[in-house]
């Protein structure tokens, strides 16, 4: 085996086994929103808007990035990076107001000397692919070699602390976002460290470390699954197999080899009901693994295997079914409980995606790096609603974020706010 304290602003009051149901969730709070499933309760999201309509506020930004937005009440919290390729990069946390986009402050931090080099696949992405995340009274940000840091709401620096000054395969640099659970942040450094690691939000100081060599192949974000008998299993997929740790303590209670993947995982997984659901690797294989278990339960808890998947982009589970749209611009529909493939459709013109897709008010939105933005319908029949091209050249490569029946998009040069003013 390879081994808050006030209450949230705009939450409905409600917590189910510590993980926020998109159902109560207005806020967005870390990568691909509450739970990280990638879904969400808004409704009356817009399904189609261009260069010159449907935009509540655009809002030019000082670099590129692959992060996604994060929107906690009134603020919105990004990420990006500024001259690459020189000792002077630098990563910059930029706080903006959610009604009409202007940036309210600016934090930056200085890279390292040892940064992976500014060439090959890392350009596609750059220098802050991960997603901040907030527990409504700060937010935090993960930025690789250079550490994971604390902020209050203010801007304010609260902590940094180092999580490893290592380059995973062939120098692609961080793909993981921080997630929190309890009071810890949880990062997957398994490109800078080989580990996983808990960290006290409050200081910043290490809480556990599980390391374990094959995480470096692995960048995907940790999620939270409802285990069983009041337990949760904090569960990420790395090269070939689904582990499923003790969040408390980072030890490994089981592993599911189910992933016909070689060396990598940049997929992150999703769970519904106590399931877990796993696409990725080069083979592009998918798994259904029930959570639970103590040891190798790859046979006792596998529910199904299927030969179809996704290389770089994450699925969605929605009404028994699961969908995405593979980086190469194909949609796919599975039965979640079979694993049966409803449809396998090449939508026309989608030439390239990083981002995953979002489930939200019926429709499934698939962000391209280059041909706009897809609208899909969210039923187990394959219908496109719209392609919708903002007229920006720079690419897309954040997943969609969600909050207060607005739509929020950024590509390498734009943060853009889709939907009617609130």
């Amino acid at each position: 085996m390879n081994f808050w304290k006030s209450p949230w602003r705009m939450l409905v009051a409600g917590v189910m086994c510590g993980i926020l149901s998109p159902a109560l969730a207005a806020d967005w709070p870390q990568f691909r929103g509450p739970g990280g499933l990638g879904v969400s309760a808004e409704t009356g999201l817009p399904a189609k808007w261009d260069a010159t309509s449907g935009q509540v506020w655009k809002t030019d930004l000082p670099g590129a990035g692959a992060s996604s937005a994060i929107i906690i009440g009134d603020r919105v919290f990004l990420t990006c990076f500024t001259d690459p390729g020189s000792s002077n990069m630098t990563r910059h946390l930029l706080c903006l107001s959610r009604t009409d986009g202007k940036i309210l402050w600016q934090k930056s931090v200085l890279g390292k000397s040892t940064e992976d080099s500014w060439s090959g696949y890392l350009r596609d992405h750059g220098y802050t692919s991960a997603t901040p995340a907030s527990d409504g009274e700060r937010v935090y940000v993960f930025y690789g070699k250079a550490g994971v840091l604390g902020y209050d709401l203010e801007g304010n620096e609260l902590w940094r602390t180092d999580v490893g000054d290592g380059s995973a395969k062939n120098g692609w640099g961080s793909g993981s976002s921080p997630m929190i659970y309890k009071n810890t942040v949880i990062v997957n450094a398994g490109a800078e460290s080989d580990a996983i690691i808990a960290l006290d939000k409050m200081t910043g100081k290490e809480v556990w470390r599980a390391k374990a060599e094959s995480a470096a192949g692995s960048w995907g974000t940790p999620i939270l699954v409802d285990a069983g008998n009041g337990k949760q299993d904090l569960v990420i997929g790395v090269p070939f197999e689904i582990w499923g740790l003790n969040p408390d303590t980072g030890k490994l209670r089981w592993y599911a080899e189910v992933l016909d993947s070689v060396d990598t995982m940049c997929t992150s997984l999703i769970a519904h009901d106590g399931v877990v659901y796993a696409i990725g690797g080069r083979q592009s294989g998918a798994a259904a693994v029930k959570a639970g278990g103590s040891g190798d339960v790859s046979k006792s808890h596998l529910l199904w295997k299927a030969s179809i998947g996704s290389y770089v982009t994450s699925p969605v589970y929605h009404d028994r079914h699961l969908y995405w749209v593979s980086d190469r611009g194909v949609a796919v529909c599975l039965n979640a409980k079979t694993g049966e493939k409803v449809y396998e459709k090449r939508v026309d013109g989608a030439r390239n995606l990083y981002a995953s897709v979002m489930a939200a008010d019926g429709k499934l939105y698939a962000v391209t790096r280059r041909s706009g933005t897809f609208v899909l319908d969210a039923k187990p029949e394959y219908a496109v609603i719209s392609q919708n091209d903002l007229g920006d050249d720079t690419d897309f490569n954040a997943s969609p974020s969600v909050s207060h029946g607005q739509l929020f998009l950024r590509s390498n040069k734009a943060l853009y706010c889709l939907g009617t003013k609130k």
